[in-house]
């Protein structure tokens, strides 16, 4: 069999964005997807600001502006409904609203476009690794082989269980309603109704998609059994009728869903030559919109990471560090849905204790932890002690030679040097320099890693060729320093 450099398994945002990661850096790329087309099916409704500098990162933001909305940044935490602090650390103070099947088709046209080959209707059965790489077993018979493999394939992930990885965490305690459902009346007295309706049940909702076509989201009655099937029209009229007293004429659904609460995380990301992104490696509730903009990150995360691995050049423990810095930021963020359900509910108790938390967020430093976790944009890494900045991603500065960002699309890592003496002598295959003295940053120079991290602070070259070799491996004694 042909050796492929990497499949990735699920043609979701999280394997896609991986796909477009790894393309960036000349790897060979097979996505294995088993529905046959794509989802039409609108489980999230937009991105975050970390999601978003990571689009800008790699000059796909403006794709996803010209398909998207951009709303304020509230309500976000439990929807509770405080505006966001002043002067967040970001460019991007917004969630852009955009349907997840435009965001996978947007990623999708960008993976083809850096020559990533996505096979649909293709069913991954059975894997088998050894040193070398892993085989691949299909639906259909067909079997491949690659030098890695990543499982993107769901909460439900193929991957994670040939795997032999643990999921620990907890059961769905409560289910959900979700669909797309066709209403009587008028959209005034709709929304109207589902603001009384939320006084009382928060993970009641109506959201209007077009002419009488409404996204619906309403308490199940009880946690199903079977989780595969989906609700019928009855069931979700039911609810309906239970919750908010009417069914408001609900006809005609174009799709019926359910989730669940449950909440659980790999043990592991990693396992020799397989590796889990985004819901294969964690699911939670959907409460404050992460989980696809978690799955982003990951890729974001993994996607250089695994290159530099198949490239030969990845230092010792750079393709560990995935899970060493992904798997404790997915811990956060179950943390925070596990709260957040809580205060949703329409127990006394947790109501008692979200009339609370809604006074303490008019203190401003406790309403911008809460939005920060929520858009991610506080994440820091553990790099080890040092510079306020070390471990934290950049965000967006102006250069006298443009944006920041717009010197990242190639993903690879930047030298940003104020002093003009420092080099990338023996890296400049892997990493760039820009000198700009000017520069807004308190701080002579920093290296960026690909995903924007802050590996290092300050103006001395042993210092700066220590975290080189810690990032981007040996340096090449042939290569020579690039000019200005």
């Amino acid at each position: 069999m042909q050796m492929i450099d990497a499949i990735v398994v699920g043609a979701g945002p999280t394997g896609l964005m991986l796909a477009c990661e790894l393309r960036l850096h000349g790897v060979q790329v097979l996505v294995l997807e088993r529905e046959p087309v794509p989802s039409s099916v609108v489980r999230a409704l937009g991105i975050h600001a970390r999601s978003i500098e990571v689009m800008d990162q790699r000059g796909l933001l403006e794709r996803f502006l010209a398909h998207g909305t951009r709303h304020p940044l509230a309500g976000f935490f439990a929807g509770i409904a405080k505006p966001a602090p002043p002067s967040l650390d970001t460019s991007h103070p917004y969630v852009l609203g955009i349907h997840q099947p435009i965001i996978e088709r947007l990623l999708a046209e960008r993976a083809v476009e850096l020559g990533a080959s996505i096979r649909r209707g293709c069913e991954l059965v059975g894997l088998e690794q050894d040193e070398d790489g892993v085989s691949v077993e299909l639906a259909d018979g067909g079997r491949l082989r690659a030098r890695y493999l990543a499982g993107c394939d769901g909460g439900r992930s193929t991957v994670r269980k040939l795997s032999g990885v643990g999921f620990p965490g907890e059961p769905s305690r409560v289910d959900t309603l979700l669909g797309e459902i066709r209403l009587e009346g008028s959209r005034d007295a709709l929304l109207a109704a589902m603001s009384e309706v939320r006084k009382s049940h928060k993970r009641f909702g109506i959201m209007p998609l077009a002419g009488d076509l409404y996204r619906v989201i309403v308490p199940a009655a009880q946690v199903a059994s079977d989780r595969a099937t989906p609700p019928d029209l009855e069931t979700f009229r039911q609810q309906l009728r239970a919750v908010a007293g009417h069914d408001f004429g609900a006809h005609s659904p174009r799709w019926l869903s359910r989730f669940g609460d449950a909440t659980r995380q790999a043990e592991r990301y990693r396992v020799g030559r397989v590796l889990l992104a985004g819901d294969a490696a964690h699911v939670h509730p959907p409460v404050g919109g992460q989980g696809l903009n978690l799955g982003v990150q990951d890729a974001f995360n993994l996607g250089w990471k695994l290159a530099a691995a198949i490239a030969g050049w990845a230092p010792a423990g750079l393709l560990d560090s995935y899970h060493q810095e992904r798997h404790p930021v997915a811990a956060e963020v179950l943390d925070n849905t596990r709260a957040q359900m809580l205060l949703i509910s329409d127990e006394p108790g947790p109501q008692s204790v979200r009339r609370l938390l809604a006074e303490l967020m008019d203190i401003e430093p406790a309403n911008r932890l809460l939005i920060e976790k929520i858009i991610a944009t506080a994440i820091r890494y553990d790099f080890g002690d040092g510079h306020p900045l070390l471990g934290r991603r950049l965000h967006d500065i102006a250069l006298s030679q443009g944006r920041l960002y717009a010197r990242m699309h190639r993903g690879r890592g930047l030298l940003l040097d104020r002093t003009g003496r420092l080099s990338v002598a023996g890296w400049s295959d892997r990493v760039d320099r820009l000198v700009d003295r000017d520069a807004p940053l308190d701080a002579p120079a920093l290296l960026l890693r690909p995903d924007g991290h802050v590996a290092w602070v300050g103006e001395d070259t042993q210092g700066l060729r220590t975290q080189l070799r810690r990032w981007f491996g040996e340096p090449r004694a042939s290569l020579r320093a690039p000019m200005g």
